[in-house]
């Protein structure tokens, strides 16, 4: 990675470190938020061989518009045009309830840029990873399950995109409860 584009992926860990600074994940243990963003950038970099930073930048920043105060000119004016067009299509309309918001993923995400598909198979990846291992506790069984079939249901949408993700998916979909 050349040094700016070091450069650009240090500072969006920074960003969003800060910007998560108060958030706790479902686990059990209330694990710190920025440890999520971290194991998107993670499961890209060291899982699938990708070191695109612009890339891996997208992905530690793929929640701050969708959880934090964060907006879209925030990120374009400090990671550029790309990395901020990349975390807006990732990002739910948070003014929607949540059905409404799980079926339009379900429905644009084929429409999602090269890109924004491979963040949105590293965060699935990641949290079905994270049901499967530390479930919320005030998740059933029943939640759990239907949450690894609306994953894969979004997954399914952008199949074709990098066998290797697709693979760490359906490893990970291989431990549904």
């Amino acid at each position: 990675m050349k040094p700016r584009e070091s450069q650009l992926l240090i500072d969006a860990l920074a960003f969003a470190a800060l910007k998560h600074r108060d958030q706790r994940r479902k686990d059990p243990e209330a694990s710190p938020y920025i440890n999520h963003p971290i194991s998107l950038a993670r499961v890209l970099s060291v899982e699938a061989g990708l070191h695109d930073a612009e890339l891996l930048a997208a992905a530690v920043l793929h929640d701050t518009l969708e959880d934090t105060q964060t907006t879209f000119e925030e990120l374009r004016e400090r990671f550029g045009k790309e990395v901020a067009s990349v975390v807006r299509e990732v990002s739910d309309d948070r003014t929607l309830l949540k059905p409404e918001r799980k079926r339009l993923q379900i429905e644009h995400a084929r429409h999602l840029s090269r890109r924004a598909r491979l963040v949105k198979l590293a965060d699935k990846i990641c949290n079905i990873r994270d049901v499967a291992a530390n479930p919320p506790r005030s998740w059933p069984l029943r939640r759990r399950r239907e949450y690894f079939d609306w994953a894969k249901a979004v997954i399914d949408q952008i199949r074709g995109t990098n066998k290797t993700l697709e693979r760490l998916f359906d490893e990970a979909f291989a431990g549904r409860p």
